[in-house]
């Protein structure tokens, strides 16, 4: 254990000369002015329709509006899975679930996080010369060296996993509501299922505990503030830098913030979706004032809207999952209908990127690790398969060409984890499985397995509302392409340098700055432009 000592020790160096905290910018010469940089912005549980540039609808995301007007809209771009851990990983891997062993949610109390000989993107960009920083949700594991910290990312500022996922003194809008945390001698206990009491939501900076529990309401402020510092340093060194943010909106808690104090009439949702659009414009404001020429900017989502939390949950736009929702159930988050993993995505970098170009090219969140590797003129590990494909000839607008096919694992509904239950061919879609997820009214919906699979047409019927006919000329013509494809990668997988997740849990790993406070109750101290204060 060795190395995580000088990591850890190393990690406690405050701001002096050309250190921020963690975070070594001092200039390069072997570097300077050779290679882009990278902002990766991912929006949780945001829907397709939440965009306005995609549903006319939605009237508050200005700013990201404006983005799209000024580069690229994709409008068949997916998540690759319809979860938050699963689709993360995906993210930073380029891979499947079924390849980097991530398949479903990582708790308070899991001891593991995605597989540590999972190569992570920004393990590939640091051996690149690049500047590494997360800022925002992780939910890749945080105890050990699964900490954002000992994966590739120089700095990090941010909350472990979902912000639902421990109480606060500022709960927020949620469905259905949650207490704030207990404060006394002893805990209290919610009669709800879903709600954290006993352990405060914790704020990390690199491996310390800065705040706990989490001052929602201040949090995207707080976010907007730490972008904005470390564009500002890692442009000023000359290095090249990557940064990835995984916001915390538009998933439940959404924050009472200045937005939502004064809603004239509006639901608390449009209130979260302009305060999120307020903090990418400040970081897409912050790279047109430092980095303009030299910064790719990509906006999208990590899956579909929630629905079962109602006016809290997003707009799938026209991706409604008919067939679903007359059976009951849910057709967006944790399912493979299209509201569950057709996200919003924009790709922004002046003078590379067309400006208002609507690209329909059939692209994922896999894409993003060969894309940002090939774009670094770096290289991908060669002892793994990759399911996302290198875009820079549609981002560059040279093509309309994406995937022929995408595979959509399941993420919670019906169904085991991870699997490749339904099949992208084209506009053709096959679902093996359905149901399992919850609606608004409650209704799961029965798990149903379809063999021969349910197939949609989506150039005719986005709606996902009538299934072909099995014994039409169309079906029998489809039916075998999807089968073989399907086969073919499950072939590859099995021969393929795979991972496990550890899902073991325990209590010992969850995060408490003081545990002999109730619900780990502790202040941060000596905030400043660079805080060093510690629980």
């Amino acid at each position: 254990m060795g190395w995580l000592f000088l990591k850890v020790l190393f990690l406690g160096v405050t701001f002096l000369g050309c250190l921020y905290p963690l975070v070594d910018f001092c200039p390069s010469g072997e570097t300077r002015g050779q290679k882009p940089n990278f902002v990766i912005i991912l929006a949780d549980d945001m829907g397709w329709g939440d965009l306005g540039a995609n549903w006319a609808e939605t009237k508050d995301t200005a700013n990201l509006d404006k983005m799209a007007a000024e580069g690229m809209r994709f409008v068949d771009f997916h998540a690759a899975a319809s979860t938050c851990s699963p689709s993360r990983a995906s993210l930073l891997t380029g891979r499947l679930g079924l390849r980097n062993g991530v398949t479903h949610n990582f708790a308070v109390t899991s001891v593991g996080g995605l597989p540590l000989n999972e190569t992570t993107l920004a393990e590939v960009l640091q051996q690149a010369g690049y500047v590494t920083g997360m800022i925002g949700k992780w939910h890749l594991g945080h105890h050990g060296p699964y900490h954002p910290n000992f994966r590739g990312f120089d700095y990090y500022f941010g909350i472990p996993y979902s912000h639902d996922m421990g109480c606060t003194d500022t709960p927020g809008y949620n469905h259905p509501p949650c207490p704030a945390c207990p404060r006394g001698d002893r805990p209290s206990r919610s009669l709800e299922r879903d709600c954290y009491t006993d352990v405060a939501l914790p704020l990390y900076e690199n491996l310390n505990i800065v705040e706990q529990p989490v001052n929602l309401s201040s949090l995207a402020h707080k976010y907007a503030e730490k972008a904005i510092q470390f564009i500002q340093h890692a442009s000023a060194s000359g290095r090249p830098f990557l940064l990835y943010m995984g916001l915390a909106h538009m998933h439940v808690p959404i924050s009472r913030t200045q937005l939502s104090a004064d809603l004239r009439g509006r639901r608390p949702y449009g209130a979260g979706l302009r305060e999120m659009d307020s903090l990418v414009g400040q970081i897409k404001d912050k790279v047109d004032r430092t980095a303009k020429e030299n910064t790719f900017l990509w906006f999208t989502g990590d899956n579909g809207p929630w629905a079962q939390k109602c006016e809290l949950a997003g707009s799938v736009g026209p991706f409604t999952g008919l067939w679903q929702t007359h059976q009951g159930g849910s057709p967006a988050k944790q399912t493979t209908w299209e509201g569950g993993h057709r996200v919003p995505a924009l790709a922004y970098w002046p003078g590379r990127v067309p400006v208002n170009v609507t690209s329909t090219a059939l692209l994922s969140v896999l894409d993003i690790f060969p894309t940002v590797v090939a774009l670094a003129g770096a290289s991908l590990p060669q002892d793994r398969h990759f399911d996302g494909l290198d875009a820079s000839e549609v981002l560059f607008g040279w093509s309309q060409t994406g995937h022929r096919v995408l595979f959509h694992p399941n993420s919670g509904a019906a169904g085991e984890f991870g699997a490749l239950q339904t099949v992208r061919l084209g506009s053709y879609k096959a679902f093996y499985v359905s149901g399992g997820a919850k609606a608004c009214d409650g209704d799961v919906g029965r798990e149903q397995h379809h063999d021969p699979p349910l197939i949609f047409n989506l150039e005719d019927d986005v709606a996902e509302a009538v299934p072909l006919d099995r014994g039409s000329a169309e079906y029998q013509d489809v039916l075998p392409k999807v089968r073989e494809i399907l086969a073919d990668v499950l072939l590859d997988i099995a021969g393929d340098n795979t991972s496990r997740a550890d899902y073991t849990r325990h209590p010992s790993v969850t995060p408490c700055c003081n545990p002999h406070h109730v619900a780990c109750r502790c202040q941060a101290t000596g905030w400043t432009d660079f805080p060093t204060g510690r629980c």
